[in-house]
């Protein structure tokens, strides 16, 4: 999930640079599951927020220490009940959700220590993955969705209209959501119909308490 390499030149993914867009500057933020902290030094730098992080991975840690960063190694799924109601403006869950256990935990969670939650995810009811299965009869390999199923580190495959209707059962907002096709194309979208579904490679959601 590193910045993507044109020319020899680094730029922000498009995600990332949504991701920043829909971060008030200045405001208290946690990145859970940070990685090697691209994201998270993006927003420090570019909308100066107040950011901090927890990883599970030890080398990623020490990558976003050497960045500079404030990240502690800890699991979403058991650390984010120490930290206090409203302890941030934004708790951020980028790319991660896909590896998540406890889903409706972390979620819940996350709308707890942070008055807003940012979820990025790749779409397992996008066109070309469900070609993949469909006439290769293989789990799909793409940009989004880089390792072999053998060696993947998601465990939970679901589509937009699955998350959707998640939120409404936990009885949270999609403030704002913001799909993004295989061009890198990007469309703020009020609701999730079947072509949505088919068209979007993966997708943002602004979520807030209902």
């Amino acid at each position: 999930m590193n910045r993507q390499e044109t020319n020899g030149a680094t730029r922000i993914r498009v995600d990332q640079k949504l991701i920043a867009e829909m971060v008030t500057p200045s405001s208290r933020l946690l990145d859970v599951g940070c990685g090697d902290g691209e994201l998270l030094d993006l927003l420090v730098r570019d909308r100066q927020v107040d950011g901090r992080g927890i990883e599970l991975s030890q080398q990623g840690v020490n990558t976003c220490v050497s960045r500079g960063l404030a990240v502690v190694q800890g699991d979403a799924e058991t650390d984010l009940q120490n930290y206090p109601d409203d302890a941030f403006d934004f708790a951020l869950l980028s790319q991660t959700l896909p590896a998540i256990f406890d889903v409706k935990g972390v979620l819940r969670e996350l709308l707890r220590i942070g008055r807003c939650a940012v979820v990025s995810f790749p779409n397992f009811g996008y066109w070309r993955v469900r070609a993949d299965l469909l006439f290769r009869g293989r789990s799909p390999v793409s940009n989004n969705l880089p390792h072999a199923w053998y060696e993947s580190p998601n465990i939970r495959f679901f589509t937009l209209t699955d998350f959707m209707n998640l939120l409404d059962e936990l009885d949270l907002t999609a403030q704002q959501i913001v799909t993004i096709d295989h061009q890198g194309h990007a469309r703020t979208r009020r609701q999730i119909g079947h072509w949505t579904n088919l068209a979007t490679e993966q997708a943002i959601f602004l979520i807030g308490r209902s």
